[in-house]
């Protein structure tokens, strides 16, 4: 049944340091409830897609609207499959509407998902960093839209490290579905901001723009500090492991563990070699992670979880442990390279680059990027 949210409200600390005008997308339904009178609907969403305590697919239907299908992305409708699970399409068990996946094999919506469909709702909060799956699904579904004659529908929400913009944009040549859009780690873009810009800078395959209309928030800018509700996926359970994720999550294209398999994943990072280490713990296999990189495995490292995190993107933690454990041969996976979006990273690591040189390659194409962006900002931004 979709109302079992309070499992996940629990585990967020509510709103603070934000606007208590904040009002979502989702919320403001005077502005698009009129546009669903007379249509077949699909929702896009997961757990995240609250109203209140209560979620969009219940309050949609209790209002009569005609919801033919609900599509999941990357973890699900409920966001309890671990991370790269491939999702059983089902049932809810309250309104008996399909629930259909939208990852795995199939990661774009095809024409039969689309036959009984007029408009896509989509409505999943997002982290903010490019390597987080939700915007690719995102994008996949205006893909779609286009290519099936659809409408698209976001309900915007805040991105919670929005207030800043950091690292590499992703190269040309790099693509996958963590490196979609090339743009940098720390975008700064709420998904209606990023929606706009897929749009207008022609990234849909077809080349057309989508039927795109945002709902844009009240009470929220790019200055602002939002704390989630609700945790938007298993291995980021609270406020501090999202601030950290765009630094640590460069760890996952490396042997170093981010703590997947234990209670405090992205707010951890330890390895056995590790010589500097301060807190120990060892990976087992649990909800969020059947397979953890070095299970059973005692990682010496560090521990975040007990001080508020900075928002940013810092290199240091990445530079110290590949000074500390000295062999290049086995440091990095192939996989750094989508993570990072260019190849020049991990050669720069491995030749011993500072932070502030890395850094310095960077700036170009986020100075491009930057000017870019501002034609798509629907908030005040925070430069």
């Amino acid at each position: 049944m979709i109302r079992i949210l309070f499992t996940f409200l629990i585990l967020f600390s509510l709103f603070s340091c934000q606007s208590q005008d904040l009002k979502l997308g989702a919320e403001k339904m005077d502005e698009y409830l009129p546009l669903l009178e007379g249509k077949r609907v699909a929702l896009v969403v997961n757990q995240t897609s609250v109203i209140g305590e209560t979620h969009l697919v219940d309050t949609l239907f209790d209002r009569g609207v005609q919801i033919t299908k609900v599509m999941a992305p990357e973890h699900g409708f409920r966001g309890e499959a671990p991370d790269g699970e491939t999702i059983d399409n089902s049932k809810d068990s309250r309104t008996g509407i399909p629930i259909i996946s939208i990852y795995g094999k199939t990661k774009k919506p095809t024409p039969d998902m689309l036959e009984d469909v007029d408009i896509l709702i989509f409505d999943i909060q997002d982290v903010g960093i490019r390597f987080y799956t939700y915007i690719s699904t995102m994008h996949y579904v205006m893909e779609a839209a286009v290519e099936n004659n659809k409408q698209v529908i976001i309900l915007d929400r805040p991105n919670p490290n929005g207030m800043y913009i950091d690292g590499p944009v992703k190269e040309d040549d790099i693509e996958a579905f963590v490196a979609k859009h090339p743009i940098p780690i720390v975008h700064g873009l709420t998904v209606g901001e990023l929606a706009q810009m897929i749009n207008g800078e022609n990234w849909l395959e077809s080349g057309e723009a989508c039927d795109l209309t945002i709902i844009e928030m009240d009470g929220w800018d790019h200055n602002s500090t939002y704390n989630l509700p609700i945790k938007p996926s298993p291995n980021l359970p609270t406020n501090n492991s999202v601030t950290l994720y765009p630094s640590l999550g460069l760890f996952e294209g490396t042997v170093v563990s981010v703590g997947r398999g234990t209670d405090f994943p992205f707010e951890v990072i330890g390895h056995p070699d590790y010589s500097k280490g301060t807190f120990s713990f060892t990976p087992a296999p649990n909800q969020g992670s059947k397979y953890p990189p070095m299970e059973g495995k005692d990682c010496k490292g560090q521990y975040f979880g007990d001080t508020e995190a900075k928002h940013e993107l810092t290199l240091k933690y990445l530079l110290d442990y590949h000074a500390d454990i000295k062999d290049d041969t086995t440091f990095f996976r192939s996989y750094i390279n989508l993570l990072s979006g260019t190849k020049d990273f991990k050669t720069q690591v491995e030749q011993g680059w500072t932070e502030a040189e890395i850094k310095a390659t960077w700036q170009p194409g986020l100075d491009q990027y930057k000017a870019m962006r501002k034609k798509y900002l629907l908030y005040t931004d925070f430069e």
